[in-house]
């Protein structure tokens, strides 16, 4: 008998569910975006797995070690248990090709707008892509996930400055709080359900 996939929500860190702060890994400077505690408990009574994945360039560009992220996680995780919420996974992209570390100076299918980091989720976690959503602040979050085959949100902090667009970059929902792209997301299935049984009567 076939195992039914589970459905998850790739969530971007840095403008999505952390005030940004470049290149931090300081847990003093890590704070919760309004919104994200809310979300996330919708999204995972919903039957979402919760799932980060996150471009940290600094390790290749040589300003902080690699197990820096570590530490990073450590506390993002921390900072959500006191919310209820937990991670199923992390995946960090360290690499960038203009990096100054050796083995991190790579072009890689990891970075965002690639889809390297979902799709290997996808492998580890048994996730079904296609019915699995990326939340983020930047329209490269959005192309990698309309890359890996998952339906894309765009919560708009103030992370994208340049708005290059293109066919990849068109998000299925936009909301301004972490929370309210949470419940557009909700809606957005409920919709899809609905079409989905009026399409069988």
């Amino acid at each position: 008998m076939a195992v039914s996939r589970r459905r998850a929500v790739f969530l971007d860190k840095d403008g999505t569910l952390l005030r940004d702060v470049p290149y931090n890994v300081d847990p003093a400077k890590m704070e919760l975006m309004p919104g994200v505690p809310e979300g996330l408990r919708a999204l995972r009574d919903a039957g979402y797995r919760l799932v980060l994945v996150s471009n940290q360039s600094g390790a290749a560009r040589g300003y902080f070690p690699l197990r820096a992220l570590g530490v990073v996680e450590a506390r993002l995780r921390e900072l959500l248990k006191a919310e209820g919420v937990a991670l199923a996974a992390v995946y960090w992209c360290p690499h960038h090709p203009e990096g100054v570390v050796r083995g991190l100076d790579v072009s890689c299918v990891c970075r965002k707008p690639f889809p390297g980091l979902l799709r290997q989720a996808a492998s580890d976690l048994g996730i079904d892509l296609a019915r699995s959503w990326m939340a983020g602040d930047i329209l490269n979050d959005i192309e990698a996930g309309r890359r890996a085959g998952c339906y894309t949100a765009l919560v708009e902090t103030g992370g994208e400055t340049e708005w290059h667009g293109g066919p990849l970059r068109i998000p299925d929902v936009v909301a301004t709080r972490f929370d309210e792209a949470a419940t557009a997301i909700l809606e957005h299935d409920r919709l899809r359900r609905a079409v989905r049984m009026e399409m069988r009567t």
